[in-house]
């Protein structure tokens, strides 16, 4: 009887999991990105921003003032968000969270100096905030595997 109900239990939760998975995994994807990316519009707020626009300068060999930089991040990331808490624009919204990853991830290469405190296991807390980012793009490839079945 116990077992039974454990059953029907589990495959109440289950279908549960199912009926409502990805949508808690895009409201969660886009709540991260837009609270990132809002607190980059705010100077000195964000515990990313000098990382960010150090990066950004390397990569743009300097053509891009940090204060202008931050700014960009900060639209480019709460547009991820926003895109992802409202189910709009999905492709689009994929589109810029997987070309923001390549920017995210770039300290490892540029700045391993300041990414690693024994390379290539033993990482700063900068690095650890980078690496993080392999769960975000895991959920968004889960996303992207159901864009079609949700009519965007």
């Amino acid at each position: 009887m116990t077992s039974i109900l454990l059953s029907k239990l589990d495959d109440l939760i289950i279908k549960t999991f199912k009926t409502h998975g990805l949508t808690m995994l895009r409201v969660s994807l886009g709540i991260v990105f837009f609270w990132f990316g809002f607190l980059k519009f705010f100077p000195n707020v964000s515990p990313a921003e000098n990382l960010a626009t150090e990066t950004i300068n390397v990569l743009t060999f300097g053509l891009i003032v940090p204060t202008f930089s931050i700014k960009i991040l900060a639209l480019w990331e709460t547009l991820i968000g926003l895109g992802m808490l409202t189910n709009k624009f999905q492709r689009t919204t994929l589109f810029l969270l997987w070309s923001q990853m390549v920017g995210a991830w770039s300290p490892l290469i540029i700045f391993p100096s300041e990414m690693f405190i024994h390379f290539p296991f033993v990482l700063t807390l900068e690095g650890q905030y980078i690496v993080k980012n392999v769960v975000l793009i895991a959920a968004s490839f889960v996303l992207a595997g159901h864009v079609r079945t949700r009519n965007t």
